[in-house]
């Protein structure tokens, strides 16, 4: 393992080589959370193997990785995008074209509605009552109203964020979804046995996908509550995240109208592995591939999709959020509070009109 890491930091070493050091270090962190979980005492508690490996990992990040940070960084930050992206590809596997119609029209303009308004909130609230600077509050805006991180390293080239602003909207848009794994499962305990609403599984998967930030997340709560919800969230998420390239282009063509002293066009950021999942399901709905073949792949996937949890929980800093300060952090609460309370007003209004 020394001889690995002293490769790391020779900058002509093949990048494959490079990323290795924290590939090992995600793979072998997550193969231990993932034994952690089979125990039955832990496996009694809920959490799941997915939320396991997300809060394991922030302990991890915020306590012991500092000082492997220099060796695996390079590794763990890919493992944190890519694999995250290739395992929600595969998880196309798992469902069909049959399951995404399911949805109807009225999944769409849930997702739709949520994107909109959560941005549009964070504009008001962000410049109005709490002054952030625009591009702080865009970056925040679109990671809480779209895809979490994801959305918000897509945005940070069209406002042209610094740093600095594109670190505080990661941390708190992670952290607010973090909470979510473990608040949803709850929130659904209450509807089904309080009997407080007719909630169905398809419809609280939707209010998962439509409102959870990041998909990591999404896959964690629906995973969580039962297969059903956990697949109707993924493809409402996956609807939800292909709203992002016009998203952008609304968004760039905005900035380029109102800033004159700027012609240069910031490059457009695709979610490709949205429309990857969107085409494996295609396949997946011929039933071409055996059952056990499907078997390894899902096995595989859930590899997969915990060390992504894994990675984004190791990158996830607290000191990030404590530098920051409160107003990016207090802005991050009420978009949360907004997606937790106004989604699901959102949902059931949607579905009671368009059912």
């Amino acid at each position: 393992m020394a001889s690995i890491f002293i490769i790391q930091s020779d900058k002509s070493i093949h990048p494959l080589l490079r990323k290795l050091p924290g590939l090992l270090f995600i793979a072998l962190m997550t193969v231990g959370f993932l034994q952690l979980a089979a125990i039955p005492s832990v496996a009694h508690m809920g959490l799941g193997s997915l939320t396991l490996a997300m809060v394991g990992g922030a302990l991890i990040g915020n306590t012991l990785y500092p000082r492997l940070q220099r060796y695996c960084d390079e590794g763990v930050n890919w493992s944190k995008h890519h694999l995250l992206r290739l395992s929600i590809v595969l998880y196309g596997f798992r469902l069909s074209l049959q399951h995404i119609a399911a949805l109807g029209i009225s999944g769409l303009v849930i997702d739709a509605l949520m994107l909109t308004s959560t941005f549009l909130l964070a504009c008001y609230l962000g410049k109005t009552p709490l002054g952030l600077d625009d591009k702080t509050v865009y970056l925040l805006g679109a990671g809480s109203s779209i895809c979490g991180a994801a959305a918000v390293l897509a945005t940070a080239p069209t406002v042209k964020a610094e740093g600095d602003s594109i670190a505080i909207a990661v941390a708190t848009v992670v952290i607010f979804g973090t909470i979510t794994m473990f608040l949803y499962p709850c929130l659904y305990a209450l509807a089904v046995t309080g009997d407080y609403l007719p909630i169905s599984p398809q419809m609280f998967g939707v209010y998962i996908g439509s409102t959870v930030h990041e998909v990591a997340q999404v896959v964690a709560a629906g995973h969580s509550i039962s297969p059903e919800v956990e697949n109707t969230a993924v493809i409402s998420k996956m609807l939800r995240v292909m709203l992002l390239a016009p998203f952008l282009m609304l968004l760039g063509g905005f900035l380029q109208r109102h800033t004159s002293s700027t012609t240069e066009k910031t490059p457009m950021a695709f979610p490709w592995f949205a429309v990857g999942f969107i085409a494996v399901a295609g396949f997946n709905s011929f039933h071409w591939l055996p059952d056990t073949w499907l078997t390894t792949v899902n096995q595989i996937d859930n590899l997969l999709l915990a060390m992504a949890m894994g990675a984004l929980g190791v990158t996830t800093r607290l000191s990030a959020v404590r530098r920051a300060g409160t107003k990016p952090l207090l802005l991050a609460l009420l978009l949360f509070i907004w997606l937790i309370v106004g989604g699901a007003g959102i949902n059931l209004g949607i579905t009671a009109l368009l059912a």
